[in-house]
């Protein structure tokens, strides 16, 4: 069962359809107006059925709060977050397809999104700080994934950071040593150790899988980024909230001509 839209859309269902289809392959499976839009997805009805799993994380009531939703997609994390009421929702991806496909399914769906095209590293640009902050599926395909949580720290966090991965490798194991000496190498064959899978070629047919890890290297990476992890209600997502970090810890940025600056 894809996401309703349960809005009273103008659109027949006939025309819906053909809207759906002109706008190309989608990848979120949403309702709209009675027509699936990734009816065959090969994940099943995604990303319904992994919001089942962890939208009781999020509060219900999200009335006078903000929203960003990075690489939104065709926007059902934006639409579910406006039908809690939130404020004001931002999406942002850098794929003017999948921004064309979220308009048209907020249009349907009778929400008020501001749905831009940006990438995780442009984030600074909005010049804006949200109460929760969505990054649902995006790390992986990053060929600098750490940044890309740095950038989310210092310029759009202010409270809730909901995170989601492809994980693949071991579970995370004990807590390790903050610091090992020099002559110790084992550790770093525990399968439980922090890893991150580069993908030279393609994993899954995709080739923009650039960086996979396993369960422990996410939850290293957020909290080297300045987050604390509250909940792992799902198997990939995390519910974090903003912390403070150390001056070296925060975002390193390459050398900068002046008018990439204004």
């Amino acid at each position: 069962m894809a996401a309703s839209s349960r809005g009273g859309s103008a659109l027949t269902p006939a025309q819906i359809r053909l809207r759906i289809e002109d706008l190309g392959r989608w990848f979120h499976n949403l309702d709209l107006g009675g027509v699936s839009t990734a009816p065959d997805h090969f994940l099943g009805d995604y990303p319904r059925f992994k919001w089942a799993q962890f939208s009781q994380a999020i509060p219900a009531d999200l009335r006078g709060r903000t929203v960003l939703d990075i690489g939104c997609n065709a926007g059902f994390y934006s639409i579910e977050m406006k039908r809690r009421g939130a404020s004001r929702v931002v999406g942002i991806d850098s794929d003017e397809g999948y921004l064309a496909q979220a308009r048209f399914a907020a249009e349907v769906c009778q929400v008020d999104i501001d749905l831009r095209q940006l990438s995780v590293f442009e984030v600074g640009r909005l010049q804006e700080r949200f109460d929760i902050v969505l990054f649902m599926g995006v790390l992986y395909h990053l060929r600098h994934p750490l940044l890309a949580l740095d950038l989310i720290h210092e310029h759009v966090a202010r409270d809730m950071l909901v995170f989601q991965s492809m994980l693949r490798g071991s579970p995370a194991g004990p807590r390790l040593e903050d610091d090992y000496p020099f002559a110790e190498t084992k550790i770093f064959d525990d399968p439980g150790y922090p890893k991150l899978h580069f993908v030279e070629g393609c994993y899954a047919g995709d080739p923009t899988n650039w960086w996979i890890p396993n369960q422990a290297c996410v939850m290293a990476m957020l909290r080297s980024a300045g987050f604390t992890i509250e909940s792992q209600p799902e198997a990939e997502v995390f519910i974090c909230r903003r912390s403070e970090v150390a001056p070296e810890s925060q975002a390193a940025y390459p050398a900068r001509r002046k008018y990439d600056r204004d």
